[in-house]
């Protein structure tokens, strides 16, 4: 009886996180961004829905929008850009939230976006993230499709912890604390990265989650994960977490940071960009991507030997 009293208590005094969040506005304002796209250009779609601090990763960059996307109109040569979510999700509190789905440039799909919105003071919503991956979108459903969407994490509420037979709460985490667990979460993973990447990744990844290892297509759920992530190298390099976000209910957190291995013996670069939701069993990696860097040019010929 204590613990339901409790549990009452936290409801009441938590509206924001009790009740169940509704991620239709996310692809709602998803949609809303690829439809001015044609009119308004990529420049002037992409700065219209974003925040000012809105950044890209792109080129081995990460941009603020606004040194990406210099604002202006649609250039009379830019070919038609075109994109669709197919997955989505929203924090407990409704104040963040995510897609990703199919993009096409001049009418061949080329990859994936992920996109991470947050809702602003005045109820429109704003991305503060954008990037791109190179996964195959040739067998995702089309623009006419609905995404599929991510269960909201679990409401916080009583446990029981079966090894010490006692009850215990699941208190909602403030933000602050949510990035400070996230990055320890992605400290772990990098430090095993660096020794075995896939069982690094299996470890956190969602069950219900997706991965991009460009050029497969996606992975979606456990199942295909071991497979998409032999498409990587063996180990990676991550650093330190550079930016990213959390929701108020801190239930779910954004990351990006930068990321270096070997592929055919030449060094890589580029950055890594991940979703994490406090489900039942703790933090877990619903969407992860890899964005490479150009690659290093090829070496000068050496020169000619003296006569």
């Amino acid at each position: 009886m204590r613990m339901f009293v409790i549990t009452a208590i936290i409801a009441a005094a938590s509206p924001a996180v009790a009740r169940t969040p509704d991620a239709a506005p996310v692809v709602a304002a998803e949609r809303g961004f690829a439809a001015d796209a044609p009119s308004m250009g990529i420049a002037g779609s992409f700065n219209k829905w974003s925040t000012p601090d809105a950044i890209v990763i792109g080129g081995g960059q990460v941009l603020r929008i606004g040194e990406a996307y210099p604002d202006g109109p649609r250039p009379a040569d830019e070919p038609l850009l075109e994109w669709w979510p197919n997955f989505a999700g929203i924090s407990r509190s409704g104040d963040m939230g995510f897609t990703t789905g199919g993009v096409q440039v001049g009418g061949r799909r080329t990859g994936h976006y992920f996109t991470v919105w947050k809702r602003q003071p005045d109820g429109s919503w704003k991305w503060v993230y954008d990037g791109g991956s190179g996964a195959s979108a040739a067998d995702v459903p089309g623009p006419d499709s609905e995404p599929v969407i991510l269960p909201a994490a679990p409401l916080p509420g009583t446990y029981r912890n079966p090894a010490l037979d006692v009850e215990g709460m699941t208190p909602a985490l403030p933000s602050e604390a949510a990035m400070a667990a996230v990055q320890d979460e992605e400290a772990a993973l990098a430090a095993k990265a660096a020794a075995d990447q896939k069982e690094a990744h299996l470890r956190v990844l969602a069950d219900n989650g997706r991965l991009y290892v460009a050029p497969l297509p996606p992975a979606i759920g456990r199942g295909a994960f071991a497979e998409a992530l032999s498409g990587w190298p063996a180990t990676f390099e991550f650093g330190r977490t550079e930016g990213g976000g959390a929701s108020q209910a801190g239930d779910m957190v954004w990351t990006y940071g930068p990321a270096s291995w070997t592929r055919d013996g030449q060094p890589r670069r580029g950055h890594y960009v991940r979703m994490w939701q406090r489900q039942a069993d703790g933090w877990k990696i619903v969407l992860a991507q890899l964005i490479p860097a150009p690659p290093p040019p090829p070496a000068p010929p050496p020169p000619p030997a003296a006569g």
